[in-house]
């Protein structure tokens, strides 16, 4: 069987062609395919500055300059897996309930063909129904969720659903191995101490950005493979885990936070694991004007492919 390739540079120049992830060819649905990149431009769950909506456009317009071998770590997905691009989820822009329903409803048609999805976000609330579709295909699954905040709120502004509470519905909703769930990065300000322990308190492991600084994260993520072993684990990353200083362009910025190069560390600490999916989050293009923080998500999500399942890897 022959396999998808991004177009090259070499055949068309890169700021041309298609629009697609890595300009990947099209697809409509995920039928055949064992990975695909699927835009959720969702912004109605936001509570300071909105724009995610923009964000799947903006990073596939950046991707256009990712090429299909990983230098740094001899992956080659294409060489591998059958990937395309399923283009976006038809949202309700005036009803956020009624747009998390669509979004699992998607996900189980994607599911249904045994196909790993990443999705280009969005803002968070969207990992709420995409754990819901994963936990009917898969049980509850392990979480490695990457952020500055942990988005574990009961409510925001009295609505149970938002984007700061799906981790929190997700638990409720049975999504979750507690003891599986990794919450990096999380910082900034609070209302109290509840913010990180009601966390704690379910089991899950948190590791706040303070106790990341001046360090690798390599032996963080030793830790947790070895914690989730083969269990089914699915990737969130929020791109304000990172620093402002790298990614402006987000809704909730925090100061203190990961670098560029411990954000590859944790996604590229992730092989090995049983990925059944992954996500970046809340790139905001407003506030994003040189298109740097869409770019680093376009290649975060280029490293997600590249630890997951069935992956080959090519000595340099």
């Amino acid at each position: 069987m022959a396999f998808n390739q991004p177009l090259g540079g070499n055949d068309m120049p890169r700021f041309a062609g298609p629009g697609t992830m890595m300009r990947l060819p099209a697809q409509d649905t995920a039928e055949g395919l064992d990975a695909c990149f699927v835009g959720i431009p969702l912004d109605i769950g936001t509570s300071n500055r909105s724009g995610t909506r923009q964000g799947p456009r903006h990073i596939r317009m950046e991707s256009c300059m990712l090429r299909p071998y990983n230098l740094g770590t001899g992956a080659a997905p294409f060489d591998s897996l059958q990937i395309a691009d399923i283009g976006d989820i038809a949202l309700n822009t005036f009803d956020l309930k009624k747009s998390v329903g669509l979004i699992e409803v998607a996900y189980d048609a994607i599911l249904a063909h045994d196909c790993i999805p990443l999705g280009l976000g969005g803002d968070h609330t969207l990992t709420y129904p995409i754990l819901k579709a994963m936990a009917k295909k898969h049980g509850p699954v392990a979480l490695i969720h990457v952020d500055a905040h942990a988005d574990i709120n009961d409510e925001m502004f009295g609505e149970k659903i938002a984007h700061g509470t799906p981790f929190r519905r997700a638990l409720e909703d049975g999504c979750l191995a507690a003891d599986k769930v990794f919450q990096i990065g999380l910082r900034g300000s609070g209302y109290s101490p509840e913010d990180f322990n009601w966390s704690r308190k379910q089991g899950f492991t948190v590791i706040p950005a303070e106790e990341c600084w001046y360090k690798s994260l390599a032996p963080l993520m030793d830790e947790v493979r070895r914690k989730i072993g083969d269990h089914p684990v699915y990737l969130s990353y929020d791109i304000d885990s990172l620093d402002p200083a790298f990614a402006p362009g987000t809704g909730t910025v925090e100061i203190g936070g990961l670098t560029i190069w411990q954000a590859l560390e944790i996604i590229r600490g992730c092989r090995g694991l049983n990925l059944v999916g992954g996500d970046l989050v809340e790139v905001s293009p407003p506030y994003d004007p040189s298109g740097n923080t869409a770019l680093v998500g376009a290649n975060l999500l280029y490293e997600m492919l590249c630890v997951l399942p069935g992956v080959k890897y090519q000595a340099g």
